[in-house]
């Protein structure tokens, strides 16, 4: 009975070692944008503009973006003094982003997959922590060449009212 047994089992692997190796599964659409964004690793300088006097940036702002975690998430870090971190990750095949920011709130953030291959529009989920200040609800990318891209943020303020940024971003050393 043993030698029957060491037999069917030999058997089973030698079979299941004989099959040609499965083809890898094809990149979904949230992977594709994702590996999209991580393009835009590096340092990056530009100025600020918005639609409401109150929030003007007077001086260009500085990012850095590395990706992180064996290539499983984007790390921005946007100089406010202090780096305001957001990551980016493909969370059960939809691509998201956290943002830790200032304010001390944590958007979420869902991406709208690329049509394209140079635009990427985040959309609100959720968020936690305070809103006294209030929150993100909107980022979208533009990629226009390897060394230039745009961000547009949509900031809700607690009474409801939007403000938007744009942000033209050049790559620096």
């Amino acid at each position: 009975m043993r030698f029957l047994s060491s037999a069917v089992f030999l058997l089973f692997f030698s079979v299941a070692l004989a099959q040609p190796p499965a083809k890898p599964a094809a990149a979904s659409a949230s992977q594709k944008t994702f590996d999209l964004l991580k393009t835009l690793a590096g340092n990056w300088q530009g100025p600020v503009t918005t639609d409401n006097p109150a929030f003007r940036v007077d001086k260009p702002l500085s990012l850095r973006m590395h990706v992180a975690s064996r290539g499983n998430a984007l790390v921005q870090e946007l100089d406010t003094g202090t780096p305001e971190i957001t990551v980016f990750y493909v969370d059960n095949d939809r691509l998201t982003l956290v943002h830790y920011c200032d304010f001390n709130n944590r958007p979420l953030l869902a991406a709208n997959p690329s049509q394209d291959g140079k635009t990427v529009d985040f959309d609100f989920v959720s968020y936690s922590g305070g809103n006294e200040m209030g929150h993100v609800t909107h980022w979208g990318f533009t990629i226009v060449d390897t060394d230039h891209h745009s961000e547009d943020w949509t900031f809700l303020l607690p009474d409801g009212k939007p403000i938007h940024a744009h942000i033209d971003l050049k790559r620096v050393p």
